[in-house]
C-alpha cells in the first residue's frame, strides 16, 4: 500500500525523486500517466495490468470509453528508477500536471499521485473545508 505525502522538486531535465517508501513497493519499473484532477497517476506493473484488464472491457461503441482510454494510454510512460531513486518524466506529463519546480507525491493505496505544489495546496485547502460533508456521503459507498 502506498501512503503518505512527500514534497519534492523536479529538475530542469524532468527528473523527480521517488520517495524511498514508494520505491520499496514499486520496484525498479512502473507506469506514470495522466490522472484525474490535474495530477499524474503512478502504478506498479501489477496494478497497471489490473487497470488494463478493466479498460479492455469498456464498450468500444461508447464514445466516452474510447476517449478515456485514448487519453489514459496515450500519455502513459514506463518509468525506470536511476541510481539516485529518480525517474524522468516526459514534458507532456509535466505540462499536463502544471509542475514547475515544487511538487508533491501522494500515496493513494494502490497508486501514487504527482501534483504541482499549487494544485495540491489548493486541493487540500478545499478538501479540508468539506471533509466532514464528504465523510458523511461516504456512507452511500458502504464506508
Amino acid at each position: 500500500m502506498l501512503i503518505g505525502e512527500y514534497k519534492h522538486t523536479i529538475d530542469a531535465k524532468g527528473r523527480i525523486i521517488i520517495p524511498a517508501k514508494f520505491r520499496e513497493k514499486l520496484s525498479e519499473q512502473f507506469i506514470v500517466t495522466r490522472g484525474l484532477d490535474g495530477c499524474l497517476f503512478g502504478y506498479t506493473q501489477e496494478e497497471w495490468e489490473n487497470i488494463e484488464d478493466k479498460l479492455k472491457k469498456l464498450p468500444l461503441a461508447k464514445k466516452q470509453a474510447r476517449q478515456f482510454t485514448r487519453f489514459f494510454y496515450s500519455a502513459a510512460t514506463d518509468c525506470v528508477l536511476d541510481k539516485q531513486g529518480r525517474i524522468n518524466l516526459p514534458k507532456t506529463l509535466i505540462e499536463y500536471a502544471g509542475i514547475e519546480k515544487n511538487c508533491y507525491l501522494v500515496g493513494v493505496s494502490e497508486r501514487f499521485e504527482i501534483w504541482s505544489e499549487e494544485r495540491w495546496l489548493q486541493f487540500t485547502e478545499e478538501a479540508e473545508e468539506t471533509f466532514e460533508e464528504i465523510a458523511e456521503d461516504m456512507i452511500d459507498f458502504g464506508f
